[in-house]
C-alpha cells in the first residue's frame, strides 16, 4: 500500500511534466509560425508547402524512426491521400476543406495498410525494393487512370469551400496556411500521446529487438500494420492538404522523388524524434529554396554538401547533435561545481 500511494504522485508528476513539455512543444510552433507569418507575409505558399511536407516526413518517422521499418514509399501513401481528396472534390462535389482531409486521411490509412502487407513480408534492403517498386505503381497506375486522376496533365476542378463557412481561401494563402498550422499542431499533439503510450513502446521494442518482443508474446506484424495505417493517416492529411492548397494533384504526388526528399528531411532533423522531423524538413526546405534563389544553375550541389555534412559530422541528425551538445555542457557545468 505505500509503494502504491508513493508511485501515484510520482506518475501524476511525470504526467503533469510531459504536459508542460507538450505545451512548450506547442507553444514554440506557434511561436514560429508567426514569426514566418510576419517575416514572409508574400511567401506564405512556401511556409504552407513546409508544413505539408513536415506532416510527410512525420509520417515516415512513424515507420521508420519509431517501427525500424525501411521505405523509400512514403509518397505512394501522401498522394494517395492527394488523389483521394481531389477526387471527392473534383468527381462527388465534396468541397468542404475538413471533409477532404478527412477522405485524404481515409485514402492514406488505406494505402498504408496495402502497402504494410506488401513491404512487411520483407526484411532490410528487401523492404527498400519493395517500398520503390510500390511508389513506381503507383506513379503508373495515376498516370494510367487519367479518367479520375487527370494523368499526366493533373487533376484540376478542385475548389474547396471557405473553412467553417467563413474563412476564404485567398490568393495570399493565409487561410490554407493557418489550417496547416492548426493541422500540424493537432497531429504533433496526438502523436506524442500515442508514441507515449503502451503501443508507442511496442513499436519502440520491436524496432530494437523484434525476436525478443516476439518471444515475450506480443504481436510484432499486426502492431507494425496498425503503426503503418496510423502514418498512411497522417500522410494522407498531408496529401489532402497539397491538394486544397494547390487546387490541383499531379504525378509528382506519387513521385520517387517526394520519398526519396521526405527520406532526407527525416535523417537531417533526427528519427524517432517528431521534433527532428519538423527541423529537418523546416532546414532542408528553407535551405532548398535560398540556395536555389541564389545559384539556380548548382544549387542541388549546395545541398549535397549540406547533407553530407551532417551525415559526416551529425550521424544523429540535427536534434541529435543538439541533445549532445546539451548533454556536453551540462556535464562541463557539473564538473566545474
Amino acid at each position: 500500500m505505500t509503494d502504491l500511494a508513493q508511485s501515484a504522485p510520482a506518475s501524476m508528476a511525470t504526467t503533469s511534466s510531459r504536459l508542460k513539455r507538450d505545451a512548450l512543444a506547442i507553444a514554440i510552433i506557434i511561436a514560429v509560425a508567426a514569426v514566418g507569418f510576419f517575416l514572409f507575409p508574400n511567401n506564405l505558399a512556401l511556409l504552407s508547402r513546409i508544413v505539408i511536407m513536415m506532416l510527410i516526413v512525420l509520417s515516415l518517422d512513424l515507420v521508420t524512426g519509431y517501427g525500424g521499418i525501411a521505405t523509400l514509399g512514403q509518397a505512394a501513401i501522401s498522394g494517395s491521400g492527394a488523389y483521394a481528396a481531389g477526387i471527392a472534390a473534383a468527381h462527388f462535389g465534396i468541397v468542404d476543406p475538413l471533409a477532404m482531409l478527412a477522405v485524404g486521411a481515409a485514402g492514406g490509412a488505406l494505402a498504408g495498410l496495402v502497402s504494410s502487407v506488401i513491404i512487411l513480408r520483407g526484411h532490410g534492403l528487401a523492404q527498400l525494393v519493395l517500398s520503390i517498386a510500390i511508389v513506381q505503381l503507383a506513379h503508373e497506375a495515376a498516370n494510367k487512370a487519367s479518367a479520375w486522376t487527370g494523368g499526366s496533365d493533373g487533376l484540376s476542378g478542385i475548389a474547396p469551400s471557405p473553412v467553417f463557412g467563413m474563412f476564404q481561401f485567398d490568393l495570399w494563402g493565409r487561410t490554407t496556411f493557418f489550417l496547416a498550422v492548426a493541422l500540424l499542431i493537432v497531429v504533433f499533439f496526438l502523436l506524442r500521446l500515442i508514441m507515449r503510450s503502451p503501443f508507442g513502446m511496442l513499436c519502440r521494442a520491436i524496432k530494437e529487438d523484434p525476436v525478443r518482443v516476439r518471444a515475450m508474446g506480443a504481436a510484432v506484424k499486426p502492431t507494425l500494420i496498425k503503426l503503418y495505417v496510423l502514418s498512411g493517416a497522417v500522410a494522407g492529411l498531408g496529401g489532402a492538404l497539397h491538394a486544397i492548397s494547390t487546387r490541383v494533384v499531379g504525378l509528382d504526388s506519387v513521385s520517387f522523388n517526394l520519398s526519396a526528399e521526405a527520406l532526407v528531411m527525416l535523417v537531417l532533423g533526427g528519427t524517432g524524434n517528431l521534433f527532428g522531423a519538423m527541423i529537418g524538413t523546416l532546414v532542408f526546405v528553407w535551405f532548398e529554396d535560398l540556395v536555389s534563389s541564389i545559384n539556380p544553375f548548382h544549387w542541388l550541389t549546395m545541398v549535397g554538401v549540406l547533407l553530407a555534412a551532417v551525415v559526416l559530422f551529425a550521424p544523429r541528425g540535427l536534434t541529435g547533435a543538439a541533445e549532445d551538445i546539451y548533454r556536453r555542457l551540462r556535464r562541463d557545468r557539473e564538473a566545474s561545481k
